[in-house]
This record gives structure tokens, C-alpha cells and sequence, in this order.
């Protein structure tokens, strides 16, 4: 079977997923990254061995820079012979695809990956096929901020257009808001893996009406809708995913124009051999686009998908780095709907216990309640690197389980033993 090479890894749930999915289609893998030690934190399992570090081989280099990157892995490629190269950390997402490309391994043109992974140049490409999104404008300074806000109009959203998991993105309603967030982009000019960032930020029309994800796998010049999640965001002025449902209960047309705007951006971006998560605002205007992520979804919508559908995202990612048909097959698993809830920190502080969870996790429907051990260092959510944990739910009669999720998340109740952590910084 298929040997791949992994480089770099989110250490959520994604970079559990994906060696249970190579491992499961009888493959195997060697693990490349920068610093062992970003996968020896806290957010290990308790055993503290993080499954991409029980890889056939683990080796290190400096993942950060290509130059040195692509050398390294074409050498170790005549070594040890890989058939493709993945990752699920969207900061290496274009570096894998020009070390494919370098190795002559499956996956979709670097160019594509890159314009992707850019929100500006998303913007930009997009805009130029007119495929619907809001007005925009990329601001080098505050100063080009300011104008451009006059032009767009308040109220608007700020963003980073090279990082991930909302952070930073902040809605802003004045000159004196958009000072601000214009100041906490230019204030994190290195992202968590030590990237330099690119000194640009990105004004966007703010958005109104429900978001939704939708779910696709490219292979052999094909885009296949897997189907479509539907969000709940708090936190304002940030925007913070507090929940997800799958499938999204929005309507057939709906659905059905969500979809065809994912398909129709996936491919004018030019992006094959790929799963994608494009994420799509319903305005009253239509549905415009928000973000193409290049990578499977996370935040757990993966296994809403598979508990639902018995699709493996997870495994249509390994299949497609290994240039091979996805099984795309939706399978009878007996769920309707299934949903997932995420707990957030109100208060700075140190978690000292969850009360409820046992109670909780007794309860009909519950598939995953996943907490943190207390102990952990906690402040109120600004991105979605915050969490304190999940709960996931299953329906077998229809869309009820997001409610059902919901309903169980608020009897969940985090207790501190103190509340004297200085203010959030970016994670």
C-alpha cells in the first residue's frame, strides 16, 4: 500500500483523524516537522505519545522554509519513497503542495493551494470570475484602512489574511474600532509556527444571514458535494464558531445555491485532488462567499459528516494525496442529523472541574463529551482556539440535534479557582 509523507500537523482533532485514516486504509507514513515539541504539549493524549508521532519514521527540518524544504524531502523521498504528501495545518498546506509537485507525487497545483490559503488573493481571483462575495479592499496601514472603510462603509469586518481559526477578525463599527483591530493584526507579525506574516490586512462588507459550510472532494478534474453544515457563531464583535450541524437544515434551494457557489469557487481557484471546506454566508442578496480552506473541515465536522453519511473526509484526503478515486459512497448509519457544541471560558482564570459532565455524558444521543483537564490556564474566547471542550449529539429521526446539543452544553458548568489571568493574546 501507500507510503506518505505528513508534514506539519494542526494538533486538534484533525491530526488524530488523519493517521487513524491513512493507518485504516492499510498505508503507512513518515512524520515531518520543525519542533517535536508542538506535539508534545498538554493537548497529547494522556499517554502522552500524539499519534503522528508513532509514524514509521519521524524525522525533523526546518518545515518554514521551502527553500531548504523541498531539497530535504526530495532526498529523503530517494530514501525512503513516498507516494503522497499531505498535511491539515493550512500554514504548510502550499509548502506540501510544491514538495508534491517537486517529488512528482498527486495533489492540486501550488499556485491554487497559495491563492486559497491568501484570503486577499482568494478575494482577488474570485472577484475577478464574479463569483459573489462582498466588497473588499486590502489595506497596507491604518491609514489605507481608514479610506477604505469610507468607501465599503460601516459596519465592516477586519481580517488577517494568512491566519486561521478566526483569529484576529473582528467586526468594527467606526474609525476608532477599526484603529484597533488594524493595531492587533500589525501587533502579531509571526504566526504560532514562527511564520513571518504577510503585512497586509483585508476589509471586508460585513455579511448578514446564516453561514454554512460546504464539504467537497476534488479528484480527476471533479468537484463531488459531500453536503453541507450549518454554524453558530458568538463572541462579538469576534467570530467564534460555537456550534456546527450537519446536514445544514436550510431548504433545498438553498442548499442547492450554497452548493453550486462552493463548486463554482473551488474551480475557478483551480483546485483538484483536494477536500475542501468553503464556507458561505446566505445573504437576503444570495449566497456569497467567504472563505475556500483547501484542507478537510475541522471543529469535528468531519465525523458529523461520517455519522451521518458514513463518509470518511479523513480517508478521501489520504485517497486523493495518494492520487486515487475517493470512496464518495454514502452509507445507511441509521443518524439524521448530528451537531456538535462547544464549551467556552467566560472569565479568565484556572479550570478547576466541569460539574455536570457525568450526568451529561449518561444522556440518550451523546456521541463525544470532551472537556479539559482542570488545571488548564483559561481566558474568555477571542478565536476559536479557546475552547474547553465539545459535546456531540445524534438525531435518528431528523434535525433535532443541534438542539439537543445545545440543550446539553448549558448543563455543563466550568468552576475556577482563580480570575486573575492577565487579558487574551492571540494563541
Amino acid at each position: 500500500m501507500g507510503h506518505l509523507l505528513v508534514v506539519e500537523s494542526w494538533v486538534g482533532s484533525m491530526s488524530r483523524l488523519l493517521p487513524r485514516a491513512i493507518r485504516e486504509g492499510g498505508h503507512d507514513f513518515t512524520f515531518l516537522t520543525r519542533d517535536l515539541h508542538h506535539y508534545l504539549r498538554p493537548t497529547a493524549p494522556a499517554d502522552g505519545t500524539h499519534p503522528l508521532l508513532a509514524a514509521r519514521h519521524v524525522v525533523t527540518a526546518d518545515t518554514n522554509d521551502t527553500q531548504t524544504l523541498l531539497p530535504f524531502a526530495e532526498r529523503l523521498h530517494g530514501l525512503l519513497g513516498f507516494d503522497g504528501v499531505l498535511s491539515s495545518c493550512d500554514y504548510y498546506l502550499p509548502a506540501v503542495a510544491r514538495t508534491a509537485e517537486r517529488l512528482g507525487l498527486p495533489g492540486p497545483a501550488p499556485r491554487a493551494v497559495e491563492n486559497a490559503c491568501r484570503k486577499d488573493r482568494t478575494r482577488r481571483v474570485l472577484a475577478e470570475a464574479e463569483v459573489p462575495g462582498p466588497r473588499f479592499a486590502v489595506c497596507t496601514d491604518a491609514a489605507a484602512a481608514r479610506a477604505a472603510a469610507r468607501e465599503i462603509g460601516y459596519p465592516l469586518v477586519v481580517k488577517p489574511v494568512d491566519l486561521c481559526a478566526g483569529m484576529l477578525v473582528r467586526q468594527v463599527g467606526d474609525d476608532a474600532e477599526l484603529e484597533r483591530a488594524c493595531r492587533a493584526v500589525a501587533e502579531f507579525p509571526v504566526n504560532a509556527r514562527g511564520q513571518e506574516r504577510a503585512p497586509v490586512l483585508l476589509l471586508e462588507e460585513l455579511l448578514t444571514g446564516p453561514e454554512v459550510s460546504v464539504e467537497t472532494v476534488s479528484h480527476a478534474g471533479a468537484v463531488h458535494v459531500v453536503g453541507i453544515t450549518d454554524k453558530s457563531l458568538g463572541g462579538a464583535p469576534a467570530f467564534i464558531e460555537t456550534g456546527h450541524m450537519f446536514p445544514a437544515d436550510i431548504g433545498a434551494a438553498s442548499a442547492r445555491e450554497a452548493a453550486e457557489t462552493a463548486v463554482r469557487a473551488v474551480r475557478v481557484l483551480g483546485l483538484d485532488d483536494v477536500v475542501c471546506h468553503t464556507e458561505i454566508r446566505l445573504t437576503p442578496a444570495g449566497p456569497r462567499l467567504v472563505e475556500v480552506n483547501p484542507r478537510p473541515a475541522g471543529n469535528r465536522i468531519t465525523e458529523l459528516v461520517r455519522h451521518v453519511t458514513g463518509i470518511d473526509l479523513a480517508a478521501a484526503c489520504v485517497d486523493v494525496a495518494l492520487g486515487r478515486a475517493p470512496d464518495l459512497a454514502p452509507r445507511p448509519t441509521g443518524v439524521r442529523s448530528a451537531a456538535v457544541a462547544f464549551l467556552l471560558p467566560a472569565v479568565a482564570g484556572t479550570l478547576a472541574a466541569v460539574d455536570g459532565a457525568d450526568e451529561v455524558r449518561r444522556e440518550p444521543g451523546v456521541l463525544e463529551l470532551d472537556l479539559a483537564e482542570p488545571g488548564r490556564t483559561v481566558r474568555p474566547a477571542t478565536s476559536n482556539n479557546e475552547y474547553l471542550g465539545h459535546i456531540m449529539t445524534a438525531d435518528t429521526e431528523g434535525p433535532g440535534a443541534r438542539g439537543t446539543a445545545e440543550r446539553l452544553l448549558g448543563r455543563l458548568r466550568p468552576a475556577y479557582d482563580r480570575q486573575d489571568i492577565p487579558a487574551a493574546v492571540p494563541a
